[in-house]
């Protein structure tokens, strides 16, 4: 099957990685655009994981209001050097997380950062749920991690799904950005504020 140049630069926009990558991957898999973009997206990971240690000096803190100026949000985004944090995609993704943090109040940066009490409290209000449900006592425990992970998608930042794409976390949001972009980024801490009420940190 021939490979056009507009073929080539749709899976570039839907995928971002570059044109001689989308070329290569668009040739191996005959022309089929679904099975290039994954293959694409889990090399792009794959890449991105191996960055995942290294040191995060640079970056930006994002300020965001809502119109309203009711709610409004700090949010500290690191990365490896101020070249990609003064680019425009890095820019862009501080922006997003900012008006995701203000629209979807996390408390929590990771799920480390829950406080052990917190987590034990929730485990045992599931596991008591599930008891007086008349769940069978060796199934309990899958029942209670599954409740867990709607919890932690609650309060975590990273585990929720993405405002403006729920086909993704803002794990994987960053995740390709990291492959996108080259280093490695994370977020630090935020602070969101809401009229009348008090501030809700991430750490």
């Amino acid at each position: 099957m021939e490979i056009t140049a507009k073929m080539v630069k749709e899976l570039r926009d839907r995928t971002g990685a570059g044109p001689l990558d989308c070329k290569k991957a668009l040739v191996e898999f005959d022309g089929d655009m679904d099975k290039a973009a994954e293959y694409l997206r889990e090399k792009g990971m794959a890449r991105a994981a191996k960055k995942a240690g290294r040191a995060t000096n640079e970056g930006v803190i994002e300020v965001y209001q809502h119109h309203n100026r009711r709610v409004g949000v700090m949010v500290e985004v690191n990365c490896e050097t101020d070249f990609v944090a003064n680019t425009e995609k890095f820019r862009e993704l501080a922006h997003n997380l900012a008006l995701h943090i203000a629209n979807m109040a996390p408390q929590y940066v990771r799920r480390e950062d829950v406080p052990a009490e917190l987590v034990e409290k929730e485990q045992a209000v599931q596991r008591a749920r599930a008891l007086e449900e008349g769940k069978p006592e060796h199934i309990v425990d899958r029942i209670v991690e599954g409740r867990m992970a709607k919890f932690y998608e609650d309060l975590v930042l990273l585990e929720q799904e993405f405002i403006m794409d729920d086909d993704k976390t803002i794990a994987q949001l960053i995740q390709e950005a990291i492959a996108d972009l080259g280093e490695n980024i994370q977020v630090s801490r935020f602070a969101r504020f809401a009229l009348g009420e008090g501030a809700e940190n991430g750490e």
